[in-house]
């Protein structure tokens, strides 16, 4: 997700309070995977308030080499290199800054790895010459709890054919590139 300011985290703050008045406790902030139906509408109603730009890489592991996959870290890796070469170049040129940041994974050493993987692939493949990687729990940035609803949205609808969500962000979608569509090979 490419977003200019972060006028959104506020009304997403917002938004948290207001379910708290009514009774729906959200202990990590919004996370699409565990959100009741009802707090999914909300906040996809938020996030049609505000520009933005959502460029989707899907990957289907099934697909990958076995090389590619042989270990998260190494699919992970080239998934990232892959996703950020095609945008980096069509959102930020030389002169902007860049601020990439992703949300931590479930280990410290994973979280490390992934970190590594996207300062390598912004700094090889990005115009700007001024970046910043960071890595933060989800549950403390809004920004990251948006990234995860759109991502959700898009996997539902790749994955079981559910698009709903989908349809509520559909606006956003600049692109979506299915890396393996050539591929018919399935490895496992």
């Amino acid at each position: 997700m490419v977003i200019d300011d972060h006028k959104i985290a506020a009304d997403l703050l917002e938004l948290r309070r207001e379910l708290a008045w009514e009774g729906i406790e959200l202990r990590q902030g919004f996370h699409a995977t565990e959100d009741k139906q009802e707090v999914r509408d909300r906040v996809f109603a938020v996030l049609n308030l505000y520009p933005f730009r959502v460029d989707a890489t899907v990957l289907q592991k099934n697909k990958a080499e076995p090389l590619m996959r042989c270990d998260p870290a190494t699919f992970y890796k080239h998934a990232c290199f892959y996703h950020i070469k095609y945008v980096a170049p069509k959102v930020a040129a030389a002169t902007d800054e860049l601020l990439v940041v992703a949300a931590t994974i479930d280990s410290k050493w994973k979280s490390r790895n992934f970190r590594q993987a996207i300062q390598e692939a912004v700094e090889a493949t990005s115009r700007s010459e001024i970046i910043q990687v960071g890595m933060w729990p989800a549950g403390t940035d809004p920004c990251l709890q948006v990234a995860d609803y759109c991502s959700w949205a898009i996997q539902r609808k790749w994955e079981r054919g559910d698009a709903r969500s989908y349809a509520a962000i559909k606006g956003k979608i600049r692109s979506e590139y299915d890396f393996f569509a050539g591929g018919s090979v399935i490895y496992y």
